[in-house]
C-alpha cells in the first residue's frame, strides 16, 4: 500500500489530451476582425485566412445585447427605428380604408345569415 496517497497517474490532470501540436492536428491560418456595437461591446471573430472578402459580413448582432455590430470602432451601427409592438387589428387598418372594412364586414354577415337560413330549412 502506498503512503503517498496520490494518483497513479502522475503529471497529467483527467480530461487532458495529448501534447504537442502534432498530436492536436493542424492549426489553419486565420485572422479576427473586431465589431463593435452601439452599447460599447466588443466582439472579435476569427475567420479562415481563405476566406473570401466579399463572405466576411460588414455587420453582426451583437451576441451580448442583439443590437447590431460593425467594424467601425467610432462609428458603430445604430437601430435606425424601434417600432412598437402592433396588433393584427393595426396592420389591417393599414391596409384597409374605412369603406373597405364595412364592405367586408357586410359581405361576412350577409354570408353567416346565408350560412343560418340554410341550416335552418334542413
Amino acid at each position: 500500500m502506498s503512503t503517498t496517497g496520490g494518483s497513479a497517474i502522475r503529471g497529467s490532470r483527467v480530461g487532458s489530451g495529448p501534447m504537442g501540436e502534432r498530436d492536436r492536428g493542424f492549426k489553419a491560418e486565420r485572422f479576427t476582425i473586431s465589431y463593435y456595437c452601439f452599447s460599447g461591446h466588443v466582439n472579435k471573430l476569427a475567420y479562415a485566412a481563405t476566406i473570401e472578402p466579399e463572405e466576411i459580413p460588414v455587420e453582426i448582432d451583437c451576441p451580448n445585447c442583439g443590437l447590431p455590430a460593425g467594424t467601425d470602432k467610432d462609428n458603430p451601427p445604430q437601430i435606425a427605428k424601434h417600432e412598437p409592438y402592433k396588433t393584427h387589428l393595426a396592420y389591417v387598418k393599414e391596409r384597409r380604408t374605412e369603406v373597405e372594412a364595412k364592405e367586408l364586414l357586410e359581405e361576412a354577415i350577409e354570408s353567416i345569415r346565408s350560412r343560418r337560413e340554410a341550416a335552418s330549412e334542413k
